[in-house]
């Protein structure tokens, strides 16, 4: 590890690092971005957390609420767009850190990184875990109850307690199945996902389609039984009201909980060096996938709302049980099926988009590149990375409950937003000269709007998932501090 911890990285020298001999190929064309974007973003978020928040947390009005993470995750996408044409190589966020404030933000940016994408991929599985056991007892199978349900609950607030001996085994097996036809080739990976793709598609213009006929007005009223605002600030209610168990409710909070279902679009960038033209493929796509996501996202939640009246909204497996309170009982095998298939896409895409932000740091040394940086001899793939990551979310998806891994990933991916939106405004004043192919427009406007609500939406989580994120960071900062010194020693 270098000795200079403000170290600037060149986008030269970035260039130069991919072309080296750990590059991966670049195989993907523009409709490949599209699809792989909207796959990352269509899954868990449209089959799991719009049950959660109109249930609970925003009523009907849980489609004010998608737009209004829709409008964020807009901004933010612009942002990513930008930075993602200006360096076309793996890294994401980590390498925008890098690039415009050195080495000590690039490992804290990357180490929440790793957070993030762990944690998610982790919900991911056991929201398919959640519509797999939903589809079996349509079919009259049931698992044992030790082996479909996480040790530990949570209250509401995103503290956990012990409830019995137990694990989620489909989540883990469904992980190890993915990890492994990753590490066979991004051939693989994208025939897989595109089957995946057409079938989730189906699957939702079905229940958009179908569900319309099923829609009682009656069930979207009251519209907004929760409130419009719901904002706390460490824990001290500011806005709006708290709900049975402490947590704000109402329309604000409920965007900050289905942004969670849009947050795959970043993984995009991650993608960037296995392009033909980013330049070009990169903004399009990112911009596509999310206005294609957030279109089916409001069809989806109004018919889910108008199915179903709000308190009565399944929380595990919404979509497919809402099929079932109407009285369509094969429909809900089929809505299940489709389900647990596109959501299967969307661990594909998680799980694809780590390994390259750890072969970025890899190269850098800020972890092992003996690990992070082996490329399997025939694959051409990060086969030990994939493997590191596979066995960490096998484990948090078969342990830790959705709603805390949820609330994690969402404060975690909102802090990196927050630092793409400053790192493009910081980057536009200390090299104005960079030749940018793609820049958001209207100057500042659309970063400060993601500064905004990012912050925004930050204030309606949960206190305690606050806390856990800076102690997590702060374990990052003392890692980094830890090797810094051994470097010192090393170097005298």
């Amino acid at each position: 590890m270098p000795t200079s911890p403000q170290q600037l990285k060149s986008l030269e020298e970035l260039l130069e690092k991919a072309a080296g001999k750990d590059h991966l190929s670049r195989e993907l064309g523009p409709l490949s971005i599209t699809s792989l974007g909207i796959s990352g973003i269509i899954g868990t978020g449209i089959f799991i957390m719009t049950g959660m928040a109109a249930h609970a947390i925003a009523g009907p009005a849980v489609i004010v609420s998608f737009l209004i993470a829709a409008l964020a995750c807009i901004a933010s996408a612009l942002c990513y767009a930008e930075f993602a044409a200006l360096a076309p190589v793996a890294g994401s966020a980590y390498t925008y850190a890098y690039i415009t404030l050195g080495r000590v933000a690039a490992w804290l940016v990357g180490w929440n990184l790793i957070l993030q994408y762990l944690l998610a991929a982790s919900s991911v599985a056991q929201g398919w875990s959640h519509y797999f056991q939903n589809f079996l007892s349509g079919v009259g199978v049931r698992l044992p109850k030790f082996l479909t349900s996480c040790p530990f609950a949570s209250d509401g607030t995103g503290a956990l307690h012990f409830t019995s001996p137990s694990f989620d085994l489909s989540a883990m097996l469904i992980t190890l199945v993915i990890t492994l036809i990753i590490i066979r080739g991004m051939h693989l990976s994208l025939r897989l996902n595109s089957i995946m793709l057409i079938l989730k598609l189906g699957i939702i213009f079905f229940v958009i389609v179908v569900g319309a006929f099923y829609i009682h007005p009656s069930n979207w009223h009251p519209f907004a039984p929760y409130g419009y605002t719901g904002l706390s600030l460490l824990g001290y209610q500011i806005l709006g009201k708290a709900g049975s168990h402490g947590q704000s409710v109402g329309v604000l909070a409920g965007a900050a909980l289905v942004f969670y279902a849009y947050l795959g679009f970043d993984s995009i960038t991650n993608y960037t060096e296995e392009c033909r033209n980013p330049q070009r493929d990169l903004p399009r796509g990112i911009i596509a996938a999310v206005s294609i996501a957030t279109f089916l996202y409001i069809a989806v939640c109004a018919v889910l709302t108008g199915m179903v009246h709000y308190d009565k909204i399944d929380m595990n497996a919404p979509v497919s049980e809402a099929f079932r309170q109407v009285g369509l009982p094969w429909a809900q095998i089929l809505v299940s099926l489709g389900a647990f298939v596109g959501i299967t896409s969307v661990l594909l895409i998680i799980l694809l988009s780590l390994p390259r932000i750890l072969l970025a740091m890899g190269r850098d040394r800020m972890i092992s590149p003996k690990i992070f940086t082996a490329m399997h001899p025939h694959f051409n793939t990060t086969w030990r990375s994939n493997l590191f990551v596979g066995t960490l979310t096998m484990l948090f998806s078969g342990l830790v409950p959705l709603d805390v891994l949820s609330n994690l990933v969402v404060m975690s991916t909102l802090s990196g937003f927050v630092f793409v939106a400053v790192a493009v405004l910081i980057l536009r004043k200390t090299q104005p000269e960079l030749n940018r192919p793609f820049r958001a427009p209207l100057g500042a406007l659309f970063p400060l709007i993601c500064i905004v609500f990012c912050l925004v939406l930050v204030l309606s989580l949960p206190p305690v998932t606050f806390l856990w994120l800076v102690v997590y960071l702060g374990i990052g900062g003392l890692i980094y501090a830890f090797r810094l010194r051994i470097s010192l020693q090393k170097d005298l």
